[in-house]
């Protein structure tokens, strides 16, 4: 019998620990950098954002420490209350909530402000990794697809309510984790395609839409066999597909908010607002085009230091590294993040336990889907919608909810480290 044996500090990964606090602190540089004055230069001001970081970074690590020392064994058995406690929290903020920069999804505790829909995120992906590896699950059976949906569904709805669009939209980075655990591809490609209907939807007209739709259709029964099965699915097809696009108009039109709308048009190159939703991704193009090959230096940017850039420390904190590290900066940057990405992966397909695969599949999907949309909003390919990128913008719900997400795999593939030792 293998002799089961209490992680050791040699056990734990050191190349993601040592990704995660270069990124943690070039991302605390980057927040001084974004609010910095001349008038107080100090690094540690508690009225300052990068004060108030660097106390977040100090309770994270001081998080991250215990969860190395918990057993493993501790996550799999408290996954569900893990989960049912931060929905609990998700709850509460329509009683005790307060409302910031439009959202209210944030709960003032004393002198600190924390907002669950973090939090959330990463017991979903303990919640999901406990049922999916639970004893006679078979992802291909209704029930199951059905209880999974729900259990991504119910925080995203919550999320939703609470005016939080972006961090509802994570959730949908979970689907990668359904593929690897046997989610029919079609599935997949059928999400693909409504995101093109809807695209397409917001470009032209619904009305033409349905006309090219039915005209492919006749050519399609043209060119192949005239079965009653062909010409009732093709039949169904170009009828559930101008009811999807008409649905996509309906929203558009009556359901989104103004800013939202105005948001969606200057993304597809509808409107051209400089001066309104536009404004923010023109200037991030700006900073970072501004800082060429090279860079401008550490407090040198000067798009950062006047401000031009709204949001310059959260969500366009990228403007930051493109400005003053410049291509050669921002590529290091892109290099490690992948780095960090494909080790989480690589680890997770080695795990001899399924919980600990499925939560490191978690892990890649929901860093993959922040940063790609961060850093391709402040490139202008994605729609700006106010998402943090982990571990680099400022927020202490945002840091320590990535901590409590990376440091828990951190600790669950020590145990697969200290499994093999005990077997040797």
């Amino acid at each position: 019998m293998i002799h089961q044996q209490q992680s050791k500090p040699s056990s734990v990964d050191w190349l993601i620990l040592i990704i995660y606090y270069l990124f943690v602190v070039v991302g605390l540089l980057c927040i001084y950098a974004s609010v910095y004055k001349e008038t107080n230069p100090l690094i540690y001001d508690n009225t300052m954002n990068y004060g108030k970081q660097l106390m977040w970074i100090g309770i994270s690590s001081f998080i991250g420490l215990l969860i190395l020392l918990l057993d493993d064994k501790f996550f799999y058995a408290f996954a569900y209350p893990i989960y049912g406690l931060t929905i609990l929290l998700l709850l509460a903020v329509f009683v005790f909530g307060t409302e910031i920069n439009g959202s209210s999804s944030w709960i003032r505790v004393g002198g600190f402000q924390i907002q669950p829909a973090e939090f959330v995120k990463f017991s979903t992906a303990l919640a999901l990794a406990k049922f999916l590896s639970g004893y006679n699950i078979n992802f291909k059976q209704f029930n199951v697809k059905a209880i999974v949906a729900a259990m991504i569904l119910l925080p995203m709805l919550i999320i939703l309510l609470q005016n939080e669009t972006g961090s509802a939209l994570v959730f949908v980075a979970f689907s990668l984790v359904l593929y690897r655990e046997g989610l029919p591809g079609w599935i997949l490609l059928l999400g693909v395609s409504l995101i093109f209907l809807s695209v397409i939807a917001l470009l032209v007209q619904p009305l033409y839409i349905v006309i090219s739709l039915v005209v492919i259709g006749i050519i399609l029964l043209a060119l192949v066999q005239r079965t009653k099965l062909m010409i009732l699915l093709t039949v169904s097809i170009i009828a559930l597909s101008s009811l999807y696009v008409s649905s996509i108009d309906y929203v558009f039109q009556k359901v989104l908010q103004p800013h939202q709308k105005s948001r969606i048009n200057v993304l597809l190159g509808k409107e051209m607002d400089l001066k309104g939703a536009g404004y923010n991704v023109q200037q991030s193009k700006i900073a970072i085009g501004s800082g060429g090959v090279l860079g401008k230096g550490f407090l040198q940017g000067t798009q950062n230091k006047f401000r031009f850039v709204p949001e310059q420390s959260t969500d366009f904190i990228f403007c930051t590294i493109g400005e003053e590290y410049g291509f050669i900066g921002s590529t290091v940057f892109v290099i490690l993040y992948l780095l960090l990405m494909w080790r989480i992966l690589f680890l997770a397909e080695r795990q001899r336990n399924k919980f600990n695969r499925i939560y490191g599949y978690s892990v890649v999907s929901v860093l993959f889907f922040h940063f790609m949309v961060n850093v391709g909003m402040t490139l202008g390919l994605m729609p700006v919608i106010g998402i943090p990128l982990p571990f680099f913008s400022y927020g202490g719900s945002a840091l320590l909810s990535f901590t409590l997400l990376l440091f828990i795999f951190i600790r669950l593939d020590a145990n697969r480290v200290n499994e093999l030792r005990g077997g040797e």
